[in-house]
């Protein structure tokens, strides 16, 4: 009896020894706080990012406000905006930015001037797929627009607009006029206006130094042809936005870099401090300058290591060397801490459920700091005191 107590001790120490020595091989994570979001969904082939993070931030608000889980058609937001970057495209003679890219601004001008319609209304796949596939129509689009936007007219007609939206309506389908859903009639505006939420309680928030701090200027970045504005301050106030929204129930569309080499498509978001190389991974210096540049990017995400130090000055000169671009749109909904304490930002993706964590990464607070271009909040969300410093009311 003795003996298979002794033994039975045995086993669980070693599994207990085991489990401990495995979970310090990569990263562990445990849920501190989060909000709910809708379900994940999947972009695919399409540079659509912006409409399905944008789209799952103003889903996410709803469910916050009691409102119910709804599922609003990324592509009528999409339609509605590429027809509007056309117009700008032609005004300018083609001196602009046409590119199915777009911001979070894209999102809430949509919501507010064309209003929303269910994904089911309009589901955006016309071509066969069940899944956004859309390099034929970008490429179309584009070739169409500039045909026009860059031809030797003396005049245009009003035709290029119909021609346009029906090559739009031919990929993504017609954007209906109006519609019934459960049961009631709706038009795209009064379905938006059912919810009752109010565009202009969204705020967007930057941090660069080539502007003044608590004013407000547009981001310099190709997809934000529509001017939107962002109020500017300093790192430590934009971190401290989203942690006061995430405290308080809220969530966070995030606009985001992710070309760094931290970023990784298994869910994890970090700035290894990769000039330690041999010392934080635990090797001897030949063995890491033999690694290949694959190989050790590999090792500098696979568990919890150093990271760079951000400051003010890095993130400027990584936004104005090209480094920091406009890439990726996502909602920050929650905060986590790995096994080591470090606190992890909680991000929806909209790759479907790619990765390790099915369509979740774990974005360190380094990584936030370093790659964010901007966040949108509803105002509320907002510290008192940084309200009360931009004049916010």
């Amino acid at each position: 009896m003795k003996k298979i107590t002794f033994l039975t001790v045995l086993t669980v120490f070693s599994v207990s020894i085991f489990a401990q020595q495995k979970d310090t091989t990569g990263f562990v994570f445990t849920t501190v706080k989060e909000s709910k979001i809708t379900s994940i969904k999947n972009q695919n082939r399409s540079s659509t990012c912006w409409a399905f993070s944008g789209i799952g931030f103003l889903e996410a608000e709803l469910l916050r406000l009691g409102k119910g889980e709804q599922d609003f058609s990324e592509m009528f937001v999409v339609t509605n905006s590429m027809l509007d970057r056309a117009t700008n495209y032609v005004r300018l003679h083609g001196e602009s930015s046409f590119s199915p890219g777009g911001c979070f601004y894209d999102v809430l001008y949509c919501w507010k001037n064309y209003g929303i319609v269910p994904q089911t209304v309009m589901p955006g796949i016309m071509y066969g797929d069940t899944l956004p596939v859309h390099n034929e129509i970008d490429i179309v689009a584009k070739a169409y627009i500039d045909a026009v936007a860059k031809g030797s007219f003396s005049k245009l007609t009003p035709s290029w607009k119909n021609g346009l939206a029906g090559v739009y309506a031919a990929y993504l389908g017609e954007i209906p006029n109006n519609f019934i859903f459960n049961g009631k009639k709706y038009t795209p505006k009064s379905y938006a206006d059912s919810f009752g939420l109010n565009m202009d309680d969204y705020l967007s928030f930057t941090s660069f130094s080539h502007h003044p701090f608590h004013t407000t200027f547009a981001v310099e970045v190709p997809d934000n042809w529509r001017m939107g504005q962002s109020y500017n301050v300093p790192i430590d106030e934009l971190l401290a936005i989203i942690d006061n929204a995430i405290d308080n129930g809220y969530t966070v569309a995030w606009a985001s870099d992710v070309s760094e080499t931290g970023f990784t498509r298994g869910g994890i978001a970090v700035v290894p401090d990769a000039d330690k190389g041999a010392e934080i991974t635990g090797s001897d210096m030949a063995r890491w300058t033999g690694l290949s540049v694959q190989d050790k990017k590999a090792e500098l995400t696979s568990r919890p290591l150093p990271e760079i130090e951000i400051t003010q000055e890095l993130r400027q000169k990584a936004y104005d060397n090209w480094e920091t671009t406009d890439d990726h749109g996502m909602l920050i909904y929650g905060i986590a801490k790995d096994q080591n304490g470090s606190p992890y930002y909680l991000v929806k993706n909209s790759w479907g459920l790619a990765g390790k964590y099915k369509g979740i990464w774990y974005a360190s607070k380094a990584f936030v700091a370093y790659k964010t271009l901007n966040i949108i909040v509803h105002k509320n969300s907002i510290p008192k005191d940084i309200q009360k410093k931009l004049g916010i009311k």
